[in-house]
């Protein structure tokens, strides 16, 4: 069988020195590493242990090598999560998204065939978010990462249009990733924040957009989403419901039916289910899902794009899903990386 062309849109990467913000800023729980032993390093909390990572999460060439082994031909490339900072002072968090973005972009220009970059931005700041927007999009960024909502505001908030504004001018793509979650405090044991926090708060960041038309204000922008959609997919039909039913509540900023976004904006495939990759390639279009992995993370997909060639596609729908939907949101082509 032909090997298929596969671009991975989920993908974190850390520095392998990170500085101590603790101490430069003198506050905050700030993410360092500590090289305890080859190959891994434990990430640390304000000093307190956060998890574990094995170098394949700061070391391109072992990413590469895995990339090889794993048939991914590009990897996107995005900070981990915990490293958005956006509770920071502005100047703080725009300190923080350079070192970040010069780090990540550096990795990108030495690997040019096999990495695409997303940029972080101090979003707690409008004026130094777009200050940053401007930079790294001469650097040679191909987008951003943004989280699910940014300290108590979530994606709807008119503040950051003109971040949407300024990434839809500058062609810029968005990839929206869950992070601190809702009824955190609720989710102490067994894994919930990440198993049960983190698709609803995918669900509550698309909803915040389709409400307050963020996709109608700004109909060129390129917005993917994490996890498949989170819990959104699966509870469309409610959404859709309440929209008809209390416009009043619902309808206040947008009356536009939130089904008919579906198409707008791009999902990864990330489900670990089949029926669900299948239910989510029917919902939003065959155009409009990318193979996403989580990789290096236990909780992505292990064997990239298994799902997709598992499942009955066609070719040329199953190089959809593995690239060609991947390069569409990125306005990008394939000739760059061959």
């Amino acid at each position: 069988m032909k090997k298929i062309f596969t671009v991975d849109i989920h993908t974190h990467i850390l520095p392998k020195d990170i500085p101590n913000f603790n101490k430069r800023f003198g506050y905050g729980e700030f993410i360092s590493l500590e090289h305890h032993k080859p190959c891994c390093a434990r990430m640390l909390m304000n000093d307190e242990f956060f998890r574990e990572v094995d170098n394949n999460c700061w070391e391109p060439s072992v990413r590469i090598q895995e990339c090889n082994h794993q048939n991914v031909d590009v990897q996107v490339l995005s900070t981990v999560p915990v490293m958005f900072s956006y509770w920071t002072k502005p100047k703080d968090g725009l300190e923080i998204s350079k070192f970040i973005n010069d780090n990540l972009i550096e990795t990108v220009h030495a690997n040019p065939k096999r990495f695409v970059g997303l940029a972080n931005l101090p979003m707690q700041s409008t004026k130094l978010a777009l200050q940053e927007l401007e930079r790294i999009k001469k650097l040679g960024f191909k987008g951003i990462q943004i989280g699910s909502h940014i300290n108590n505001l979530n994606l709807d908030d008119p503040s950051f249009f003109p971040i949407y504004e300024a990434c839809e001018s500058l062609g810029m793509a968005i990839f929206v990733h869950p992070w601190w979650w809702m009824a955190k405090e609720k989710m102490d044991k067994y894994w919930l924040p990440w198993l049960v926090g983190m698709p609803m708060e995918t669900s509550l960041a698309i909803c915040s957009m389709i409400f307050s038309g963020v996709f109608q204000k700004f109909p060129n922008l390129r917005v993917a989403f994490a996890h498949g959609g989170g819990s959104f997919p699966s509870t469309i039909g409610r959404i859709e419901h309440g929209f008809n039913v209390r416009p009043d509540l619902v309808a206040v900023d947008n009356n536009v039916n939130p089904r008919d976004y579906l198409g707008k904006f791009w999902l990864d495939s990330l489900v670990h289910d089949d029926k669900m990759l299948e239910y989510i390639v029917e919902l939003v279009g065959e155009d409009k899902v990318a193979l996403g992995t989580d990789y290096p993370f236990p909780l992505g997909e292990l064997q990239p794009g298994k799902l997709i060639h598992d499942r009955p596609y066609p070719n040329n729908v199953k190089e959809k899903l593995l690239s060609s939907n991947a390069l569409d949101w990125l306005n990008i082509k394939k000739e760059d990386f061959i």
